[in-house]
């Protein structure tokens, strides 16, 4: 009875410096998101031009990112590169480092998603007088997107919930604020679960979102097959 008295007598307390750190922890995860669909996509446009020189740097980035630690990474932005003169801010540098990391990530997603569109797709826009950049654009990237988003989605609810590490970088989030307040009246058990439960109750708003944004894009695929036919 005595951690839920705790819980309850501190729960005002606990949500007035927790539910800012949420809000932070969402723009970090947003700004994340986007840098990553947006490196994502460039190296997955990269790797599709079959270059060599090209690819060999692609796929050496990506294999780089994803074979080593993400903390090791937000280390290196954070610390590491003040002995080279670029400094970053925490947030900054939470951005940066989930960006980069997850847009290795999300080029797999999205070369994939491009390679499954069949190779006809490409050469009848060809063939009709576009160029392979608009062709690329209006015919095989929204096809490939309704692929693309179920994969994409989970990434975004798994970033959400990684926010978490950069703490490390004392970037302001929902962790770094917890270990504060731990310290500050050494309340570990309750201040832990008020955590968990926000992560868990952002994730399934997330999901919800997500999975709206699915159904949304598949009932507009059906509908365009349904026209073309």
């Amino acid at each position: 009875m005595l951690f839920w008295e705790r819980f309850v007598d501190n729960l005002p307390y606990f949500l007035e410096v927790l539910i800012p750190a949420a809000g932070m922890t969402v723009r970090i995860a947003a700004g994340a998101f986007v840098l990553a669909i947006v490196v994502g996509l460039v190296l997955a446009l990269l790797q599709t031009i079959r270059i060599g020189l090209v690819t060999l740097v692609v796929r050496s980035y990506i294999e780089l990112i994803r074979g080593t630690p993400v903390l090791a990474q937000l280390f290196i932005l954070y610390f590491g590169l003040t002995e080279v003169g670029i400094r970053f801010t925490p947030i900054q540098a939470a951005i940066l480092g989930l960006g980069l990391n997850g847009g290795a990530y999300l080029a797999e997603v999205f070369r994939a998603g491009i390679e499954s569109i069949h190779a006809g797709q490409m050469e009848a826009a060809l063939t009709v007088g576009m160029t392979p950049l608009t062709a690329m654009r209006y015919v095989i990237l929204p096809q490939a997107l309704r692929v693309v988003v179920p994969p994409t989605t989970n990434y975004s609810i798994a970033l959400l919930k990684d926010t978490a590490i950069v703490s490390a970088v004392a970037a302001p989030e929902i962790m770094f604020k917890a270990r504060n307040l731990v310290m500050e009246t050494y309340l570990s058990a309750q201040i832990y679960l008020l955590v968990a439960i926000m992560y868990l109750v952002m994730s399934l708003i997330l999901a919800f979102i997500s999975r709206r944004l699915e159904r949304r894009l598949g009932e507009s695929g059906t509908t365009g097959q349904a026209g073309a036919a």
